[in-house]
């Protein structure tokens, strides 16, 4: 199961994004485990994530839908922002 990184820029504030349920909600129906959050302590509207993802596939195609654009609205990220990193064993 790779590990992936995910960092954005958000306009709602760090508090807001963190207490969010909608990540857990979105992530957790794809299988997605081991969810840890980070704040930019010089810029608390960029934050990260690291996470467990069992299939790279479904979770690629989850981030088109409209339900990622919800959450992603509810949640206030900057969308065009997003950069995601996948674990290297290279």
């Amino acid at each position: 199961m790779p590990t992936i990184i995910g960092y954005h820029n958000i306009t709602k504030g760090a508090k807001h994004w963190l207490t969010s349920p909608k990540r857990k909600e979105f992530f957790g129906s794809l299988g997605v485990t081991n969810i840890r959050t980070f704040v930019d302590p010089q810029d608390p509207n960029r934050v990260g994530l690291i996470m467990d993802v069992p299939d790279l596939d479904a979770l690629q195609a989850a981030m088109q839908s409209k339900a990622a654009a919800d959450a992603m609205a509810f949640d206030g990220v900057v969308p065009e922002s997003l950069v995601i990193l996948v674990e290297s064993k290279g």
